[in-house]
C-alpha cells in the first residue's frame, strides 16, 4: 500500500511539473515507473509502461513527449532492419502527436525540421532520396519559418538542393534562390539573438552583474551565434564555385529582362555580384542603377557609393555612404550598414573615417566583435606611419592587440581568431629587454597621426 501511494505521490509531483489533461490512476502509475527507468537510463525498461501511457492517455502528461525522445532514439541506436524502420516511423509519429497535443511546446516548424533530419540521417533505412529530404525541408520552412530555426537543419536543406543541382535535377538560379532564403533566414535569427545578447553585454559594460538566468540566457544566445556562424560559412562551401563570376555574369545578364523593376531580385543580384567581386563588369553597375531606381533606399545608396569609389569619385561616394547611413533606421542594420560603410573607407585607405564607422557599429551592435579587429588591423598596418621612433612605432602594435582582445571578449564566434591575432601584434611590440634598455617600464606613449590615442608600456 505504502509502494502505491508513493507511485501516485510521485506521479502527481511530476504532473504538476508538466501539466496534464486527465486523471487516472493507472496512467499515472505507470508514468511513474517509465520515469524512474528514463531517470536511470534504463530505456528499454522505460519503453513497455511508458507506450502504455501514450497509447492510452496521449494528453495525460508532457512527459510522454519530452522522454519519448531518448527513448525512442535508443531503440533506433540499438536496432536494425526493419526493427530500426519501425522505430523512427513511431518517432516522426511521436513528433506529430507531440504538436497535436502539446503545441505551444512543439511548434510546426520544429517538428517538420526535426523529422526532415530523422529522414535525412537515416535516408538508407527509410530508402529516402534527396529530393523528398528536400521536399521535408521544404515544407518546413514553408509552412512554419518561423520555428524553423535548426543551424543543421538550415544547412541540410541548402545542402541538399546543390546536390539536387549537380545530379540534374534542379537549375542554378534555384540554387541562388534557396540559398538567399536560408541566409536571409540565417540572418534574421542572428539579429534576433545578437539583440538579446546586446541588452546582457549593455548591461555587464554598465558594471552591473547578471543574475545566474541571464548568465545562463547569455550561454544560450552565443551557442547559437556560434552555431550560425558555423553553418554560414558550410553553406558558403557548399555553394562554393557555382556562385564565381563564370556562372553569376551570364545568368544574370540572361535574367535581367524580366527582373530589372523586381526590388528582391535586384538586392540579391547585386550583393552577390558584390560580394563575389563581380565588380568590374558592366552587369554590376548596370544592376546597381536598376536597383536604385526601383527601390531607393539605404541599401541603394551604398551600392552607387561603391561604384563611384572604383571611379576615384571619392567625395560623391562620400555623399552617398553618409546618405546610406541617414536613411537607415533599424538599429541593427544600421549597425550592419556602419560596418560594411567602414569596410569599404578602410579598402581605399581613410582609416580615420573607417575607425568612426567601425565605432558606430559597436554602438549599435556591442556584441559583434570584427570591428574590433577591423580596428586592430588598422592599427597595425598603420604602424610604421604613425610612430616617431623606432620603439614608438612598434608600440603601435599594442594598441592593435588590445582592438583584437576586445573582439575576443565580446564576441565567442571570434574568440580563436582574436586570440591569435592578439599574439601575433603582441610578438611585434617591443620586447621586455627593449622596454629596459629604452626605459619605458609603465610609462605612457602617445600616438599621433590618424590614430590619436595613448598607450601604456607594460610593466617590467
Amino acid at each position: 500500500m505504502k509502494t502505491r501511494v508513493t507511485l501516485i505521490l510521485a506521479a502527481l509531483l511530476l504532473a504538476f511539473n508538466f501539466g496534464f489533461a486527465q486523471q487516472d490512476e493507472e496512467s499515472m502509475t505507470n508514468l511513474t515507473i517509465f520515469t524512474d527507468y528514463y531517470k536511470s537510463k534504463k530505456f528499454d525498461e522505460a519503453y513497455e509502461p511508458w507506450m502504455k501511457v501514450r497509447n492510452k492517455s496521449p494528453k495525460f502528461n508532457r512527459a510522454i513527449y519530452a522522454y519519448g525522445d531518448d527513448i525512442l532514439e535508443h531503440k533506433i541506436e540499438k536496432s536494425s532492419g526493419a526493427e530500426k524502420k519501425k522505430y523512427i516511423e513511431d518517432y516522426m509519429l511521436l513528433l506529430d502527436q507531440a504538436a497535436e497535443n502539446y503545441p505551444k511546446y512543439y511548434p510546426l516548424g520544429t517538428v517538420l525540421d526535426k523529422k526532415a533530419e530523422l529522414m535525412y540521417d537515416y535516408k538508407d533505412v527509410l530508402g529516402a532520396n534527396d529530393k523528398q529530404i528536400y521536399d521535408a525541408f521544404d515544407k518546413a520552412y514553408k509552412t512554419d519559418i518561423d520555428n524553423f530555426t535548426s543551424p543543421r537543419g538550415l544547412y541540410i536543406y541548402f545542402s541538399t538542393i546543390v546536390d539536387l543541382f549537380n545530379a540534374g535535377q534542379v537549375d542554378l538560379q534555384n540554387v541562388f534562390d534557396k540559398y538567399d532564403d536560408v541566409t536571409d533566414k540565417i540572418a534574421t535569427e542572428v539579429e534576433n539573438y545578437s539583440e538579446k545578447l546586446n541588452e546582457l553585454v549593455a548591461k555587464e559594460e554598465a558594471g552591473q552583474k547578471l543574475t545566474s538566468k541571464e548568465e545562463q540566457y547569455k550561454r544560450q544566445y552565443n551557442s547559437y551565434l556560434e552555431n550560425y556562424d558555423k553553418i554560414n560559412g558550410s553553406i558558403d562551401s557548399k555553394l562554393g564555385q557555382l556562385a564565381d563570376c563564370k556562372n553569376l555574369i551570364p545568368l544574370y545578364n540572361k535574367n535581367y529582362d524580366a527582373n530589372k523593376a523586381d526590388p528582391v531580385w535586384l538586392k540579391r543580384a547585386v550583393s552577390r555580384m558584390y560580394n563575389k567581386e563581380c565588380t568590374d563588369d558592366p552587369l554590376y553597375i548596370k544592376l546597381v542603377k536598376a536597383y536604385d531606381e526601383t527601390a531607393p533606399s539605404a541599401d541603394t545608396k551604398y551600392f552607387v557609393a561603391t561604384l563611384l569609389f572604383k571611379q576615384d569619385k571619392d567625395k560623391e561616394a562620400m555623399e552617398y555612404l553618409n546618405q546610406s547611413y541617414d536613411l537607415e533606421k533599424d538599429p541593427y542594420k544600421k549597425a550592419k550598414l556602419a560596418e560594411r560603410i567602414a569596410g569599404s573607407l578602410k579598402s581605399k585607405g581613410q582609416y580615420g573615417q573607417a575607425r568612426q564607422y567601425y565605432r558606430e557599429s559597436l554602438k549599435l551592435n556591442p556584441s559583434n566583435g570584427r570591428p574590433y579587429l577591423m580596428i586592430a588591423n588598422m592599427y597595425a598596418a598603420s604602424a610604421n606611419n604613425c610612430g616617431d621612433s623606432h620603439f614608438t612605432k612598434r608600440a603601435v602594435f599594442w594598441l592593435a592587440a588590445n582592438e583584437a582582445r576586445r573582439a575576443g571578449s565580446v564576441d565567442p564566434t571570434l574568440r580563436s581568431a582574436a586570440s591569435q591575432t592578439a599574439a601575433n601584434y603582441e610578438a611585434k611590440a617591443p620586447t621586455r629587454s627593449e622596454i629596459f634598455s629604452e626605459d619605458m617600464s609603465g610609462k605612457t606613449i602617445n600616438i599621433g597621426c590618424w590614430i590619436g590615442s595613448s598607450v601604456q608600456v607594460p610593466k617590467l
